[in-house]
């Protein structure tokens, strides 16, 4: 057999510390005689590769094979661009700005369907040449059933970013190229749906180029986010603009063109139990196409749901998706939501029970409630938004008990505030024995592997270092991680719960937060809301704290004067629900009999923002608090007071790490006089 490697001229030792390629090609010949990896010379070769190794003789590929098949009709590529439109236009920019680079570079970027169809191709022109040869070019295909191992077809069928270098590739006459692939996911559903490859003479090869390629994906990928929330946006406008009429009380599902939903929106005391999966977003709900009629989607609803208005919704002259309005009375309905009683959540070991109620039952709250429940079921990351203090662990506990594991498995935390970033990647990945000054003798697991099986909860992920957020990306999609000082990957199953207090948008528009990573954990976001938009919860919440404390202390609950309880109500609470609780723990310890009048309340509960502000002083502008820097500011001024002074008292209060607060009061000026 010819040595497809004896004509390229390489230099010394490129080669030695990533793999001996003529071993491969003895293990490979071996392989093709005995038909068995365990009676094959096969110990020197990467046990992906063994595996597309078996997967191609298993298909019938023919080794000997010199080229992928190909198929340039114009008809085939035209009606493969139309169905990968969105792919072919997220891939523009990417493209556009590689492409050249690689004009005297002897590499190729390609972009490939689902089924490794070479859509486009750009780069070295000479190359293009030579991969003419093996139909490396449009219309060539190059999944593994059709050519064996391969970067491309290899990456699609393991659904990672794969390398295959030389040697590797299973068929004869492709084994002069090397390759490094990743798969493209749709942001929605996460289902691939293409790859992106970089290929060329063996000359080319450097282990890293994986690593360029699946930035080139994630890249992609975040173009594709982009262009989907635009057109769910435009999806909701042709919607409001054109769709059936519908009541308040109607649940109104939209669709994109394929049937999955891209928006929902029920009663809060619609229960939907037993829809939940099929109504999460990204989910398919029903298969949909262009040719389908109004009468043809009806008959695809499933039975027990009998929708009062259907239309297709078209963007731009395409049919792009479908509206459906469901009336109060449809059979999805069966039992209330959120009940009227509190949800209890199982209490962690060393936590007080009463402490994990959610109670409230405005409509923000149990809507944010349900969200909760229904993501558990998806397993998928989720985002947990709002301001300080208004219980964002409590629904990351929902979550966590609301899943298939009912509570049972791991529930890690990690406060990313609290952590400097040269020991960040040892906490969530954990490290090898010895592996930096400072390491373990035995080494340690990270946050990762303590909450495989369960939910790993990053608060304050907004302030997570920048330069350590590609790490937790890549985690995220290989579902993999590597110690820090150690090779060994090992897997990871765990459900993400992200939790800020920031609105990461803008983050990411000031750079201070990767945009991939944000699209990422953020496809399913939960926004708790402040206490001051539930004010029907406030007296409940009261009495639920008042009465906690009380039973803790053992002492006879407290009894608000009309005054006082009238000033709770009216005061705006920037400390949410964990100022509340605070609140209630110092009137216990401070109020000498059972009676709280307005005077044992903090000052700023009788000259806060809900009385009239006192006239400016001449020269003097209004103490209004123009933006959310402004507000933030005089929320840790105000807790200062009321906190006198006590740093970590404030930084609980805000729901904060004590270094978050340390540079807040550096950056607003803020002298620690209390102190």
């Amino acid at each position: 057999m010819t040595d497809p490697l004896s004509g390229f001229h390489t230099r010394t030792g490129m080669f030695d510390d990533w793999l001996d390629q003529r071993a491969t090609m003895r293990a490979w010949e071996d392989f093709l005689t005995y038909r068995d990896i365990e009676q094959s010379r096969t110990s020197g070769v990467r046990r992906e590769i063994l595996e597309s190794w078996s997967r191609s003789l298993a298909s019938g590929i023919d080794a000997t094979a010199e080229l992928a098949p190909l198929d340039e009709t114009e008809d085939l590529l035209e009606d493969a661009r139309r169905k990968n439109a969105d792919l072919h236009d997220a891939a523009r920019g990417p493209f556009a700005k590689i492409g050249p680079l690689l004009s005297e570079a002897n590499a190729l970027l390609i972009l490939t369907d689902a089924e490794g169809l070479v859509l486009e191709q750009i780069g070295d022109l000479r190359t293009h040449n030579a991969a003419r040869s093996i139909h490396l070019i449009k219309g060539g295909k190059w999944d593994e059933a059709a050519i064996g191992t391969n970067g491309i077809g290899t990456a699609i069928r393991s659904g990672r970013p794969t390398l295959v270098h030389a040697s590797e590739h299973f068929c004869q006459g492709i084994k002069a190229w090397t390759c490094a692939a990743a798969p493209v996911r749709d942001p929605v559903d996460q289902r691939i749906i293409g790859a992106v490859d970089l290929s060329g003479p063996p000359s080319i090869f450097r282990p890293h180029n994986v690593a360029m390629i699946a930035s080139v994906a994630r890249e992609i990928e975040a173009a594709l986010a982009e262009r989907q929330e635009m057109r769910r946006t435009r999806l909701l406008e042709a919607f409001l603009d054109n769709g059936p009429a519908r009541g308040s009380r109607d649940s109104v599902l939209i669709l994109d063109r394929i049937g999955r939903v891209m928006y929902h929106r029920l009663p809060s005391d619609a229960p939907r139990d037993q829809l939940a999966q099929k109504l999460s977003l990204g989910q398919q709900f029903i298969p949909l196409s262009g040719s389908m009629s109004d009468q043809d989607i009806a008959r695809a609803i499933p039975p027990n749901m009998h929708p009062s208005g259907i239309s297709r919704l078209f963007l731009d002259g395409e049919f792009s998706g479908a509206a459906l309005v469901l009336p109060p009375r449809a059979p999805v309905r069966s039992a209330p939501a959120v009940p009227a009683e509190p949800f209890r959540i199982p209490p962690r070991a060393g936590a007080e029970r009463d402490e994990l109620l959610m109670i409230g039952q405005g409509p923000k709250f149990t809507a944010a409630v349900d969200l909760a429940r229904r993501t558990a079921a998806a397993g998928s990351a989720v985002l947990i938004q709002g301001e300080t203090g208004v219980g964002k662990e409590l629904f990351a506990r929902l979550i966590h008990t609301s899943a298939a594991h009912k509570g049972r498995a791991p529930f890690v935390t990690v406060n990313c505030g609290a952590i400097s970033a040269e020991l960040f990647g040892s906490e969530l990945f954990g490290h090898a024995p010895g592996a930096f000054t400072g390491a373990t003798r035995e080494g340690k697991p990270g946050k990762f592997e303590q909450a495989d099986g369960g939910v790993l909860c990053l608060d304050e992920i907004g302030e997570m270092p920048l330069e350590l957020q590609p790490y937790l990306l890549r985690v995220l999609e290989q579902r993999a991680i590597y110690r820090i000082g150690c090779s060994k990957r090992r897997q990871v199953n765990v459900q993400l719960v992200a939790m800020t207090n920031r609105d990461l948008r803008e983050e990411v528009e000031a750079g201070r937060f990767r945009r991939d990573l944000y699209y990422r954990i953020g496809a399913m976001t939960i926004e708790v809301p402040p206490l001051r938009e539930r004010p029907c919860d406030i007296p409940d919440l009261a009495d639920h704290f008042n009465r906690m404390v009380a039973t803790r202390l053992q002492r006879e609950p407290l009894t608000l004067s009309e005054e006082a309880a009238s000033l709770m109500a009216r005061y705006d609470w920037p400390g949410n629900v964990r100022e509340m609780r605070n609140l209630f723990e110092r009137l216990h310890l401070m109020v000498q009999d059972t009676m709280v009048s307005a005077e044992d309340l903090p000052a700023n509960f009788r000259t806060g923002p809900q009385e009239a502000p006192a006239p400016a002083a001449e020269g003097a502008e209004a103490a209004v608090p123009a933006n959310l820097t402004d507000m933030e500011e005089q929320a840790i001024r105000r807790t200062l007071i009321t906190e006198e002074g006590n740093l970590t008292r404030v930084a609980h209060v805000l729901g904060i790490s004590r270094p978050t607060l340390y540079r807040k009061l550096k950056t607003y000026g803020i002298r620690r006089t209390y102190e």
